[in-house]
């Protein structure tokens, strides 16, 4: 296949902490994610995203919670191991779109930092990432500002010599 096309999803409810990690940022917040590792949905559902475009499972196969080796991990580390193993299956990433739910922190002011952090682990010009937020209109857990979810969609393109 010359083309192939991967999407992704994740979710961190809210819990103690004054910041969230989102694209490789640190965003100041009333709260903190929980999660095994940093929380960052944001790159959670992009390595997803990448996984399932290569038919390579999802980031819990390869990163399990149940590895204290991954307790704390950064998720850019996540993503850029996720990412050797899109090129050894002989692909490279076309282009990510990535859009952000949430009510708060705002990320507007950050996005371009997120996309650059993205770019630089995938190996590509800025151009090929895209983040995005939205709110949820107060409704669901997003709404209720319970936690963010992220969702990834991505074009890899077969690495030709």
């Amino acid at each position: 296949m010359q083309f192939r096309i991967g999407h992704g999803y994740d979710v961190h409810r809210f819990g103690d902490g004054d910041a969230v990690m989102l694209g490789g940022v640190r965003i100041a917040h009333a709260r903190g994610l929980v999660a095994h590792s940093d929380g960052d949905v944001l790159l959670h559902a992009l390595c997803d995203a990448l996984l399932g475009a290569c038919a390579l499972g999802d980031i819990g196969k390869h990163f399990p919670d149940s590895d204290a080796a991954f307790r704390g991990i950064a998720s850019r580390q996540l993503l850029r191991h996720t990412y050797q193993l899109v090129r050894a299956s002989g692909y490279r990433l076309g282009n990510a779109d990535l859009p952000l739910t949430a009510e708060a922190p705002r990320v507007a002011k950050h996005t371009a930092t997120m996309c650059s952090n993205i770019a630089a682990d995938l190996e590509c010009a800025i151009d090929r990432i895209n983040v995005k937020a939205t709110t949820t209109e107060k409704l669901g857990f997003v709404g209720r500002e319970e936690g963010l979810a992220a969702y990834a969609v991505v074009l890899l393109e077969r690495i030709t010599a």
